[in-house]
């Protein structure tokens, strides 16, 4: 089957969508990426979903425990555990 230059697989959209997620995809894959999601579905749900998570993660505000706090805990729970064996 001969490939087409294009229409592009749903696979490959996908490989597209994820570049284009982090600004590694070229304009001709952004417009074969384009094509692709006005008439499939399967690949505008991935692509919208694709876009929620990257939302969700530049919004998530982390507060990681220091070293130092995280240590003190450590010890603290090791103390106790001894005191129950």
């Amino acid at each position: 089957m001969k490939k087409s230059f294009l229409f592009i697989s749903c696979d490959e959209a996908k490989h597209i969508c994820d570049k284009t997620q982090y600004d590694e995809a070229t304009g001709w894959e952004r417009i074969k990426l384009g094509i692709r999601l006005s008439w499939c579905k399967f690949t505008k749900a991935y692509s919208q979903n694709n876009n929620k998570l990257t939302e969700v993660v530049e919004k998530a505000e982390v507060n990681c425990m220091k070293k130092d706090e995280r240590d003190k805990l450590q010890d603290q729970f090791n103390k106790e555990l001894v005191k129950h064996q």
